[in-house]
């Protein structure tokens, strides 16, 4: 069976499109959605609410886009940039609210302004943490390599930490250790402000999930699974997470409160390619799919995820939806035009994919 995909909107990117790196991407914010795209020497943001008269929100970078992330409040008021060496916190005047110095992701032994390390080779392929805005704009929550601006000197390199702190003046308010060795990482928001979820790649070490809880004082940091799992997402309600095993093979929803996993769906009940999506007819797909480092909750109830990387060799790219509470079966999407890319859930019913010459979002529901 096959869920045909009705066209929601298509939304035009604020710069045209020159990389990968560029892509635009859309905030996780029901309530506040926010078109947003990283060039070279600016974070533009762009209200998908407002009149289309209106015109985007521009964030002066302080470094290229190749160093670092980059996320923006969900009032579009500030941005965060983090690079090698630091945090930066800047507003729409471009003014800079505060920044956060730390230890170097190239293992240099010491900091620097962006021209120390411009050219630089290490640098530019250095392992990276990432950074995010909670729910209500009041907190980031930041992955970064120690030791922080102020703290003591170490022999070597530093140990990664998570650290919360006031979004409206830098305020360090938590920090605890991951124990981890990251080559990069990305976060995973809440409802909850106070709830967060940090995804951390070792390359092929595993991918170890923490799961972080500020209280008002204290970050408390849990461990999901055995270092093998990257979280894609929690649902609208807040409820429950939606993991991949770090090979691939096993979709699971667990519950927050607990972390018990709830439904399964392995790898194998993805259904194999049809005769002519590089398969011969008469002869079975033996080419198995795996699931996609993307995916997400459409709803409470739906779950959406692709299997494009390994439907890419075959030219039959594909995507899926299934039901959370039993990941019994996985039932296609049919596509009006084809789709290339994994597709990302909104939570609202909703999910986007990037149009094929990257400039342009295509928003999607059934």
């Amino acid at each position: 069976m096959s869920h045909p995909a009705r066209l929601v909107a298509t939304l035009t990117a604020p710069l045209p499109f020159t990389g990968a790196d560029d892509t635009p991407w859309l905030t996780p914010w029901p309530a506040a959605r926010l078109l947003v795209q990283r060039g070279e020497t600016e974070l533009i943001v762009r209200q998908v609410a407002a009149p289309a008269t209106a015109g985007p929100i521009r964030f002066p970078a302080p470094w290229p886009r190749r160093y670092g992330d980059a996320v923006v409040s969900p009032d579009a008021i500030l941005a965060v940039f983090s690079g090698p060496h630091g945090l930066r916190a800047v507003d729409r005047a471009g003014a800079v609210r505060w920044e956060l110095g730390h230890g170097c992701w190239a293992d240099c032994p010491e900091g620097g302004a962006v021209t120390s390390y411009a050219d630089d080779h290490v640098h530019r392929y250095a392992s990276r943490g990432s950074v995010c805005f909670s729910a209500d704009g009041t907190l980031v929550w930041a992955h970064v390599r120690g030791p922080l601006a102020g703290d003591e000197p170490v022999q070597g390199p530093g140990e990664e930490e998570w650290l919360v702190l006031n979004a409206a003046d830098g305020t360090l308010l938590a920090r605890a250790g991951t124990g981890t060795a990251a080559e990069g990482s990305f976060h995973v928001p809440h409802p909850d402000p106070a709830r967060m979820g940090l995804t951390i790649g070792e390359g092929q070490d595993g991918s170890p999930l923490r799961w972080g809880h500020f209280d008002g004082r204290t970050l408390t940091v849990d461990r999901l699974g055995d270092d093998d799992l990257v979280l894609l997402a929690a649902s609208p309600g807040g409820g429950h997470l939606l993991t991949v095993t770090h090979d691939q093979d096993t979709l699971a929803v667990r519950r927050l409160a607990d972390g018990v996993v709830t439904a399964v769906l392995d790898a194998s009940g993805i259904p194999p390619r049809a005769p002519g999506a590089g398969v011969e007819e008469g002869e079975e797909d033996q080419d198995p799919a795996y699931f996609d480092y993307a995916g997400g909750f459409v709803d409470e109830d739906t779950a959406v995820f692709g299997s494009v990387e390994s439907d890419d060799e075959h030219g039959d790219l594909r995507h899926w939806l299934v039901d959370t509470a039993r990941m019994a079966r996985a039932e296609r999407i049919g596509y009006p035009f084809p789709v290339e890319v994994p597709p990302t859930a909104l939570g609202d019913g909703t999910w986007y994919t990037t149009s094929r010459a990257g400039n342009a979002l295509h928003i999607w529901s059934r």
